[in-house]
């Protein structure tokens, strides 16, 4: 069902039961899976594939291309799940070089009102980003987190799995998975233990993450020190601590304490 007003490329691949609103200008080489709903005056430029029953809000812009001087017109992508919500006036830009060349966002997301994802990013599932969060290029974010409004991400920078991100919250550096994190520049403020337990942690597991927090940040060891501690304790043998000890060891920006 396609508006008389919207323009479809001729080389665009739309899908069963794809809805196309007033105004919506949908460009070559873009693939737009079954059940998948266009807002007016959206914008979608292509390489982009965007898999089944999304809601694209009105004016939503969609594969344009990167916000980087270093970008020359390369055929770059933007990759896009199922079951996502990308609400009114939200950006998302299709990739640099400098990496393999995709945008990825995965599966159940919701992207509120002007919310914006940069070049090469990289995310996971059960997101949310609200109002005006932003993401600069390169960001990567585990899945069930949750970044509140006009919250910034800096660019290269990674939100470990089911982190929370209080509003307004400027985050230079890597945020640690189950942590919650505010302020300018970001701080954490504790594990994210509701929303642990809303999605299903066994009290055991949420018990081992604290306890190896309180060894991280509570007892004046250095970050490596606290690392070995947590691994040579046989009690925190979770997969979740796991986890955790392998976003640290493998941070490049550093971790926020």
């Amino acid at each position: 069902m396609i508006h008389e007003t919207a323009t479809v490329h001729p080389e665009a691949r739309l899908g069963d039961s794809v809805h196309v609103d007033p105004g919506a200008v949908i460009g070559a080489d873009v693939v737009i899976g079954d059940g998948c709903r266009i807002g007016a005056h959206a914008v979608l430029e292509g390489p982009l594939q965007l898999g089944s029953n999304n809601v694209v809000g009105p004016h939503c812009i969609l594969g344009t291309p990167p916000q980087d001087r270093g970008y020359r017109g390369e055929p770059t992508r933007l990759e896009i799940g199922s079951d996502n919500v990308l609400r009114e006036f939200v950006t998302v830009h299709r990739a640099t070089t400098k990496e393999d060349g995709v945008t990825r966002i995965g599966d159940h997301n919701y992207l509120m009102a002007y919310s914006h994802v940069g070049h090469d990013c990289q995310l996971g599932n059960h997101i949310t980003l609200a109002n005006a969060a932003t993401l600069a290029g390169h960001v990567i974010v585990g899945d069930h987190v949750n970044i509140a409004g006009l919250c910034a991400v800096h660019q290269f920078a990674r939100i470990g799995r089911f982190a929370m991100l209080g509003g307004g919250t400027m985050a230079p550096m890597d945020i640690l998975p189950y942590a919650m994190a505010s302020g300018n520049h970001a701080r954490l403020f504790g594990v994210n233990r509701r929303g642990l337990q809303r999605n299903g942690f066994s009290a055991d597991s949420i018990q081992q993450i604290r306890q190896a927090y309180r060894l991280l940040f509570r007892k004046g060891l250095r970050l490596q020190d606290a690392v070995a501690a947590i691994a040579a304790d046989e009690s925190l043998d979770s997969a979740e601590v796991q986890h955790l000890l392998e976003f640290i060891r493998t941070t490049q920006r550093g971790i926020t304490r």
